[in-house]
């Protein structure tokens, strides 16, 4: 896909202007937490949810852990945030684990709570099951989650992209069209797996247009808390680390507070280069912690609600 004039004058803006400067603040966001597992965890999410809830996103999701365990407390997470805070909540479900029925009924449960908004997923099976198999009686896969759903009630639906091949699918252009059978079966946007360079969501979102997706792919960014953790993630879901990166990270191991502007400066500088190519819709993978998806947000023009940018 050509840039156009308007993205091309962007581009130029983003090299001549200092910084950020400028930016009107025109983005949609979102915001991904994890259900806490303790008391603590659970003071640090509702820190994360109250400083970030001024700045006005369009939802914010709860994740729902390998084999579905953290229903539970996904559930009580979800319909807390859309009750307590008053910002629309979006729960994660998957096949893992369950059939038809049980899914059906934990849909029909988000709906009778209040919830309008699923991000389905086919989901990662439990640590020791050695790979992904369809449960007998169950959804076998993303595809058919979204149809089972769109049968119980007409949730928005949120699926997941991958603009690196996910480690199951066997090449980039069945993860394509993948993603085209979802939005044929109802979905609503898609929402990338993290990525570290803004060429990568660029050849993805063009290879997504060629093929006759027309339906809306945000970009998923996580800020880097920790490089180990983000080299682990990596690993598992397939996503490359830049060979630069590594280096601005060395020695910040034991320097937690200069180690958050470094993973604030590379974030802020790709969703900068993502917004001069177009975006203006992201979703932020914040681990439960907000300052880095906030300061991220306001470098992006964006203020609390209310506020002039």
């Amino acid at each position: 896909m050509s840039p156009t004039l308007d993205q091309m004058h962007e581009a130029r803006t983003a090299l001549d202007t200092p910084l950020f400067s400028g930016l009107p603040g025109d983005i949609d966001i979102s915001f991904e937490f994890f259900p806490p597992k303790s008391e603590k965890m659970a003071e640090t999410l509702w820190s994360s949810v109250d400083t970030l809830s001024p700045l006005g996103p369009r939802f914010v999701s709860v994740t729902y852990g390998a084999g579905g365990s953290t229903r539970e407390r996904t559930h009580e997470q979800v319909v807390r945030i859309q009750n307590e805070a008053n910002i629309p909540a979006a729960a994660h479900l998957t096949c893992v684990n369950a059939t038809r029925e049980e899914v059906d009924a934990v849909a029909r449960h988000y709906w009778e709570s209040g919830i309008r908004h699923i991000v389905a997923l086919r989901g990662d099976p439990p640590e020791d099951a050695g790979g992904y198999t369809p449960h007998p009686g169950g959804y076998a896969n993303a595809v058919e989650l979204i149809a089972g759903l769109k049968k119980v009630a007409d949730f928005e639906i949120s699926v997941a992209a991958y603009p690196e091949v996910h480690p199951d699918s066997p090449d980039a252009q069945a993860d394509i069209d993948n993603l085209k059978a979802k939005f044929e079966a109802g979905a609503t946007r898609a929402i990338t797996q993290f990525f570290f360079e803004p060429e990568c969501f660029f050849r993805f979102r063009d290879k997504a247009a060629a093929a006759g997706i027309n339906g809306e792919i945000v970009p998923g960014i996580m800020p880097v808390m920790s490089f180990a953790a983000v080299q682990r993630m990596s690993g598992m879901c397939g996503t490359a680390i830049p060979g630069w990166m590594e280096g601005l990270f060395d020695g910040l191991d034991e320097r937690p507070a200069a180690r958050q502007l470094v993973s604030a400066t590379i974030a802020a500088e790709l969703c900068r280069k993502l917004y001069a190519g177009g975006v203006r819709q992201f979703h932020f993978y914040t681990l439960n912690r907000a300052e880095l998806s906030y300061a991220i947000c306001h470098m992006l023009g964006k203020r609390p609600v209310g506020e002039a940018a």
